[in-house]
């Protein structure tokens, strides 16, 4: 079973690899909201809010060429960055 499982992880990454190169690498724009996380000296937590900006994806199913995929991005816009 976990064989099977194996092969077809590989066989479903292998073939959102052809497509995103016979598609020509398709990328997209998704617009996050990222924030910092500080820990303060009284076990309290804060928050710092940044500016939304643009963050570049890929139209597959897998990650690509080190971006994200855009369905994983829109889901996630919040990001946040532990300190």
């Amino acid at each position: 079973m976990l064989l099977v499982s194996a092969v077809c992880g590989v066989v479903a990454f292998a073939a959102d690899s052809l497509v995103f190169a016979l598609r020509g690498s398709p990328a997209a724009s998704v617009t996050v909201h990222p924030y910092l996380a500080v820990p303060r000296k009284d076990a309290r937590v804060e928050f710092m809010f940044q500016d939304p900006r643009p963050e570049s994806c890929v139209n597959a199913l897998f990650p690509h060429a080190g971006q994200p995929p855009c369905w994983y991005l829109r889901r996630h816009t919040d990001q946040r960055t532990n300190l």
